[in-house]
This record gives structure tokens, C-alpha cells and sequence, in this order.
């Protein structure tokens, strides 16, 4: 199965993500060298959600990155289409409205959302734009948006090592600690084919978010993106 049909057919790409729920986030810590967690740390300051507050977390998987806006007393919704994600985040923190759903087609209201955020999930919608889109529609006027995906290095040679760790270790490692190894080649792939911080700022002015920005961590391994609906 390669990269290009899945990104073809939506339902295996859900298929891939129900496979891999089980170890998802230890895998994600291991390949990560437990980086993850201060990415997803840096996403919570960035979405700087007050009490009361509506927060949208799209491709929330298990939960792990929506239990941090509970805590700080945002209401906090986490959507994703995998039904396996959400069924192990059920289990794990029962007390989140999980809720199973598209990017490109949202089951919200317009204006339902104070703030949305994506984290390491953008990449793997069927057509991002629509997505975009989508979750400009169901933000409030004046709301915010904050996106973490994998990006690319700003230093050419940390950029050379990073890609070869991507496609030749990354791999193998996977192999030892996921649930279903084969997805991470794609996910590989299709962090190395994802664009850059400043064609992906444009891509949100495009489907009309307003003053997007952008701050690289880790070197930009990834990025923060933000801007205003």
C-alpha cells in the first residue's frame, strides 16, 4: 500500500489509524524521543484557552492532546474519524465528549468554536484546503486557530540527517514498538512530501484565515501555525 492511494482513499487512511490506536501514543513517544510532549505542551500555550471557553481538537486521537484545555477549564471537544482512536480514548478518559467526525465535513454549527486546533493530523486529511475551510466555518469571528504538524528544518544539513532518520530508521523503529508498523512508512512519507512553513501560512490565508504566523520548534521539525478567523 503505498503513500499516494492512500491519500486516495479516506477509508484506509482510517483503517491505518484504527490499527495503530492501541500503542499510538507510546509509539509517538518513542519515535519522538519523548519531543512530543513539549510540542503538545507548546500548542496548549499557543491556544491559551480561558474558562468557558469552546475548543475544538480535530484528529484528537485518544485524547491526549484535548485533557490538558479540561484541565484549564476550557470546554474542550476532541473529534477525529477514527472510531479506533476515539474507542481507546474512551476507555482512557471516558469523561471527554469524544466525537467521531471529517475535517472536511464537520458536525458543527457555524461560529460553535471560540478556538480549533490540529495537531500532526492536517497532513493526513483527503484535501486539507476543505479542511481549512471547515474549520474556519465552525470558529467564531475573532476566534483562533492553532496548527502543529511536522514541518520543515530551517538548517539544511540538520534537514539532511532529519529526512534519512524519516525514511530509514524511523521504519524499523516502528517495527518494535507499533501496533501496525507498516503505517508509519506512510506517515514517513507524508511528513517528507508536506510543505514548508511559508507554503503552509499561505494555504491558511487561502481558505481565509487572517494573519497567519508561524514558530518553528525543535528546528523546525515542526511548526506552529496560527491565525485569526
Amino acid at each position: 500500500m503505498t503513500r499516494a492511494s492512500l491519500a486516495k482513499r479516506p477509508a484506509e487512511v482510517q483503517a491505518m489509524f484504527d490499527d495503530v490506536a492501541k500503542r499510538y501514543d507510546l509509539t509517538n513517544d518513542v519515535l519522538s524521543l519523548g519531543q512530543d510532549r513539549r510540542w503538545r505542551h507548546a500548542v496548549v500555550r499557543a491556544v491559551d484557552p480561558r474558562p468557558g471557553e469552546r475548543v475544538l481538537d480535530l484528529a484528537a486521537g485518544t485524547g491526549t492532546s484535548s485533557q490538558p484545555f479540561r484541565d484549564l477549564g476550557a470546554e474542550v471537544v476532541p473529534c477525529d474519524f477514527s472510531v479506533g482512536m476515539l474507542r481507546v480514548g474512551k476507555q482512557a478518559r471516558p469523561a471527554l465528549p469524544f466525537t467521531a467526525g471529517d475535517a472536511t465535513r464537520l458536525p458543527f454549527a457555524d461560529d460553535s468554536f471560540d478556538a480549533v486546533t490540529i495537531s500532526f493530523g492536517l497532513r493526513n486529511v483527503v484535501d486539507p484546503d476543505a479542511g481549512l475551510r471547515e474549520m474556519l466555518r465552525v470558529t467564531r469571528p475573532g476566534g483562533r486557530l492553532v496548527v502543529c504538524e511536522f514541518s520543515s528544518p530551517t538548517n539544511a544539513a540538520f534537514r539532511t540527517v532529519y529526512l534519512n532518520y524519516l525514511m530509514r530508521a524511523l521504519p524499523p523503529i516502528a517495527r518494535g514498538v507499533s501496533s501496525s508498523p507498516d503505517a508509519y512508512v506512510y506517515l514517513a512519507e507524508s511528513i517528507r512530501e508536506w510543505p514548508d512553513q511559508p507554503a503552509l501560512a499561505a494555504r491558511l490565508e487561502t481558505a481565509g484565515w487572517r494573519a497567519p504566523q508561524w514558530r518553528n520548534l525543535s528546528g523546525g521539525i515542526v511548526a506552529l501555525h496560527r491565525a485569526t478567523a
